[in-house]
């Protein structure tokens, strides 16, 4: 183990945070719950920002911002939504602090600096988005909207983990207007993929697709569709949701449209997002005790060269011997870093990049440049092999490749594993204790039971899988009549 990052059988929690530490990713703030992300997180984070700002573009989609303040009448317009996320807002209620006149070091609020209205810092955007909507949209020649922002957003969470959970995180919010039911859960389901694709391709992570319970469901959303993740410690984590609206925050924002023969009509609405908890994702999907493992595709560093040399002399020979491949590679758009710091020893750098998780590292020495040669080491499998330095550049595509795919399967077949049938209670909690990972097991379809099983397990009902088969059986807990299985799990 590296820089002693805590083994995940000894405590998967504090592994967790090694991670996140050792392989300088983020840190905790001087603010309660809130994170600093650093430059190796943020170039992650950077690198699933820009693909799915591709994808989103790609699909019709545009961005904008909405202000971070909302009005608290705004804000509590559509109740289900006020009330879903009321015990999570923070309140801006003065706009002014002075210096206090019984100690001239200290500031105080200024009690004259009162604000006439309290503004909520937006934990969700629904409530800014369609009061700005209502002066964007008259006729249907108006829809559909399309439009995303990326921006922070913050809950006020009292238990905190970096990038799992924390007060403000960084995401991506999509919020569409629509002229018809059936174009606006069309869009639903259509981000739903963009989420699964990007979750299966690059964070080379199986998902789980289906549709939140009553229980579990957004606040002011008709349904809401997610993407379901297991971790390696058999919890689950929701990757991303995309929400079908109804016409539920157009009623509250009187936003309506004059339809093709003239009518009005209440708009249609979705919102969706994923955020920097996806980071949490990628860390808990792949890493061991050796630290960080990084899907190629997300990597901002592919390929590391370090150089093993004696003098200044020998570095620039294998300078010069390596530039023609590095060069092939980034003309290729493969990242490629040469490490020539003579701070560090070879083997200090060798243990740096398998800690922060770069996919492919190449060591090359003077020997080696007499043999033509040159070593490829690979962080998924930790493994070795000496080729020769005219195949590399092809050897190096391929094996980039090989390792985005390696770690999909490698995920998915745990996954595979750790789901379970169950048909009773007894067993159904035995294997939560025993074994985690995702159950299948029958529901009767009421809130109460739902909610019996999580007081009592702790376990929730991640979806209801999408393209469900049918089958009639009975309750785990009730044994009243089921007609399908529902995924549960213990999650994050």
């Amino acid at each position: 183990m590296s820089k002693g990052i805590t083994s995940q059988k000894e405590d998967y929690s504090k592994w967790y945070n090694d991670i996140v530490v050792e392989a300088d990713l983020a840190d905790h703030s001087a603010v309660r719950g809130c994170m600093v992300i650093k430059p190796s997180g943020y170039a992650i984070w950077e690198k699933m920002q820009q693909t799915l700002d591709r994808m989103f573009k790609e699909t019709g989609h545009v961005n904008a911002y909405f202000p971070l303040f909302i009005p608290k009448s705004l804000f509590e317009a559509e109740e289900k939504n006020a009330e879903g996320f009321a015990k999570e807002c923070a309140v801006v209620t003065h706009y002014r602090l002075k210096t206090d006149p019984q100690n001239k070091g200290k500031l105080i609020v200024d009690p004259e600096a009162k604000l006439e209205e309290e503004l909520v810092v937006r934990p969700t955007s629904e409530a800014i988005i369609w009061n700005t909507y209502r002066g964007w949209i008259q006729s249907y020649r108006d829809l559909p909207i399309l439009v995303n922002q990326w921006a922070n957003v913050v809950r006020w969470e009292m238990r905190t983990r970096l990038f799992l959970r924390t007060a403000e995180f960084l995401w991506q919010e999509g919020h569409t207007a629509h002229a018809s039911k059936e174009e606006a859960i069309a869009e639903t389901e259509k981000m739903l993929n963009v989420y699964a694709n990007f979750a299966e391709n690059w964070l080379a992570m199986p998902v789980i697709k289906g549709i939140k319970t009553a229980n579990e469901r957004f606040a002011g959303a008709d349904e809401t569709y997610c993407i379901e993740a297991l971790m390696q410690d058999g919890k689950a984590l929701q990757a991303g949701t995309s929400h079908f609206l109804g016409q539920n925050f157009a009623k509250a924002f009187d936003v309506k449209f004059a339809n093709k023969e003239g009518k009005l009509d209440y708009v249609w609405a979705t919102s969706w997002g994923v955020s920097t908890r996806l980071m949490g994702a990628l860390i808990m999907s792949h890493s061991d005790d050796k630290g960080l493992v990084i899907p190629p595709k997300l990597a901002p560093t592919q390929v590391v060269i370090v150089p093993i040399y004696k003098s200044e002399e020998g570095l620039e020979k294998i300078r010069q011997a390596i530039l023609p491949l590095q060069r092939s590679l980034q003309a290729k758009n493969i990242s490629v870093k040469f490490d020539d710091r003579d701070t560090q020893r070879p083997g200090w750098k060798f243990a740096e990049y398998e800690l922060k998780g770069v996919p492919l590292r190449i060591g090359i020495g003077e020997r080696d440049l007499e043999n033509g040669t040159l070593e490829l080491a690979r962080r998924d499998t930790l493994s070795k092999e000496t080729v020769k330095m005219s195949e590399a550049e092809a050897l190096i595509e391929k094996l980039l490749q090989d390792i985005q795919s390696h770690l999909f399967e490698r995920a998915k077949e745990r996954m595979k594993t750790m789901t379970h049938i169950c048909d009773s209670y007894e067993d159904f909690k035995r294997l939560l204790d025993d074994k985690g990972g995702f159950i299948l097991a029958h529901w009767d379809g009421t809130p109460e039971t739902e909610e019996k099983i999580k007081e009592e397990t702790k376990a929730t009902i991640r979806c209801i899988p999408l393209n469900n088969p049918p089958e009639y059986g009975k309750c785990i807990y009730s044994g009243q009549a089921s007609t399908q299985r529902v995924l549960f799990a213990r999650a994050y």
